[in-house]
């Protein structure tokens, strides 16, 4: 670069919810919901049949449940966002005067000079599409312009589900109907996977391995114990 050229633009990851965060849960909601399940019934005594019948069950409905839930989740966020938004231009129509002096107030709050901070609030506030952006991004803390995709987020919510929840399937569906293997199967998943989003998101591999791993277990040891308590009662 050089001098006097404007820096090149910073590429930094989706933190603002559009697809990483509802991947990221999908995933290891799938895993842990359907390997409890699993561990639930099969620990019941039933079927291999009744097993894959169960998993494949949950893996559809949890998978729809999760796109449906970020869906209308992240739609309802945005519909508020452009609520406000639209409060906040009727606002700047109506009292011009009163929004600069919040803005310039915001600005000083935030360590600016108050001759510099007035400055700078009457320059935006002169241009009004721009003024509109700081004021929503000072008072609401989101760019309304880059909201996230509902149909984004209920996509990745979906796959994801549907790629955790099938792990501990897997050896029913390839004819090797064995409990332990799938506890085992999903247990490496439930250890690798949340020692790679804890990478992702800057923290140790160990911890956030192992976080993820106890909390599964405790998820499919309680279904399991339910499973073993009533499953004759279910059996018969």
């Amino acid at each position: 670069m050089r001098i006097g050229e404007p820096p090149p633009p910073e590429h930094h990851r989706d933190v603002s919810g559009g697809w990483l965060r509802p991947a990221v849960f999908g995933a290891m909601d799938g895993l842990v919901t359907n390997v409890s399940l699993i561990s639930g019934v099969g620990a019941g005594g039933v079927s291999a049949h009744a097993v894959t019948l169960t998993g494949l069950a949950g893996l559809v409905a949890g998978a729809f449940s999760m796109a449906t839930g970020e869906f209308v989740s992240v739609s309802s966020q945005n519909e508020l966002v452009h609520a406000e938004v639209e409060y906040e231009r009727r606002e700047l129509a109506r009292n011009p005067v009163g929004e600069q002096a919040e803005l310039a107030a915001s600005f000083r709050a935030q360590g600016v000079d108050a001759h510099l901070a007035e400055q700078v609030a009457a320059q935006i506030s002169a241009q009004p599409d721009r003024g509109l952006g700081i004021h929503v991004r000072e008072e609401l803390g989101v760019d309304h312009e880059e909201l996230p995709s509902p149909w984004t987020a209920a996509g990745a919510s979906f796959a994801s589900f549907s790629i955790g929840a099938l792990i501990p399937l897997l050896p029913f569906l390839v004819g090797a109907p064995w409990l332990w293997l799938a506890l085992v199967l999903s247990a490496l998943t439930a250890f690798f996977g949340g020692g790679l989003v804890g990478r992702l998101t800057g923290r140790p591999f160990l911890h956030a391995a192992l976080r993820q791993l106890v909390l599964g277990a405790l998820a499919a040891g309680a279904t399991y114990a339910i499973g073993l308590a009533v499953g004759s009662h279910v059996a018969a």
